[in-house]
């Protein structure tokens, strides 16, 4: 295919993929004319790397950091995985300039990142990231996934969570919003009920 076709189906710049094929991750050839095309078969292997991501909000976080990557690891040998990178990083989950998971997110040789809580990812469009990995023929996988099946409780409790942060104090605050969370599951069982 056309270089200008898998950049589009990539979704990045022609740019961006014309400099992927001059570093040579790209399997492809040039004709006389100049015309730049990649072997069908390098655009599905292209997407194959295993990266483990970890993030925290601060920096008296760090241990805290050392251990959800240990979890990331016992987690990706358990499966089997072969990790091409391990990527840790200190920034608020509703900070959306983030250079380490911005440059995840631009690699289209990242085949599945791998994180442990959605929220270690983003506190807000968690799916909509995940829908644009999919789309490009990229995963991301979650180790503990959420406990309810509600995403308005979902993000009910990441507003309270950052909210409890913000008031109580970044050691508290998990504490205040596990009950939070608690008592609005509560309400809904009963709703429900």
């Amino acid at each position: 295919m056309r270089l200008s076709r898998y950049a589009k189906q990539m979704g990045v710049t022609y740019h961006t993929a014309f400099r992927w094929w001059k570093k040579g991750q790209l399997d492809g050839y040039q004709l006389e004319t100049g015309t730049i095309i990649i072997r069908e078969q390098g655009v599905q292997s292209v997407a194959q790397k295993i990266v483990l991501y970890a993030r925290v909000s601060s920096n008296d976080q760090k241990e805290d950091l050392v251990r959800q990557l240990q979890r990331l690891r016992d987690f990706a040998s358990a499966r089997g995985y072969t990790i091409a990178q391990e990527v840790k990083e200190i920034a608020s989950g509703l900070n959306d300039k983030r250079p380490k998971l911005q440059s995840l997110l631009k690699d289209p040789t990242i085949g599945k990142i791998v994180i442990e809580h959605k929220d270690r990812l983003t506190r807000f469009g968690f799916n909509y990231i995940e829908q644009l990995l999919e789309t490009q023929g990229r995963k991301l996988e979650v180790i503990f996934p959420t406990d309810t099946d509600n995403e308005l409780i979902d993000d009910f409790v990441a507003v309270i969570t950052s909210m409890a942060a913000r008031i109580y104090g970044k050691r508290n605050s998990k504490k205040h919003a596990r009950k939070i969370k608690d008592y609005v599951s509560s309400l809904h069982t009963e709703k429900q009920a």
